[in-house]
Order: C-alpha cells, then sequence, then structure tokens
C-alpha cells in the first residue's frame, strides 16, 4: 500500500545523511525506523502492565528505600 509523504528541508537532509550513511533506500529507512518505534513501544507497554502489576506489592519496601 502506498502512501505520500511530504518533507521538508530538515526532514530531506536528514533523510540524505541516513540513506547515504546506511545505504537504504528512503522506503527503506523508514520501514526500519517505524517498525522499530513499533517494537520500542510494544516492549515498553509490556514494561509497564508488569509494573503496574507488581509495584504495589513492594511499595512499603520502597518507599523504605527511598528514605
Amino acid at each position: 500500500m502506498a502512501f505520500t509523504l511530504r518533507t521538508d528541508d530538515e526532514l530531506d537532509a536528514a533523510l540524505d545523511r541516513m540513506t547515504q550513511e546506511l545505504g537504504l533506500s528512503r522506503q527503506e529507512l523508514i520501514r526500519q525506523l517505524v517498525l522499530a518505534e513499533a517494537e520500542r513501544r510494544d516492549k515498553r507497554s509490556d514494561l509497564d502492565a508488569v509494573l503496574d502489576s507488581e509495584l504495589p506489592r513492594y511499595a512499603v519496601a520502597l518507599e523504605r528505600l527511598g528514605q
């Protein structure tokens, strides 16, 4: 599925630098960056869920350690 990405001079320059450094097309660079960010956010979401469920069990101990 195709879409248009409108860029400005700053983004054009950054894309040009990164594609040259990495040897990727703009399309592949943007694809990899978006997928990496999505994975990072998924992992962060998983971590947040674990912390939300586990931290309350240790709240008293963590409070004492902070004093």
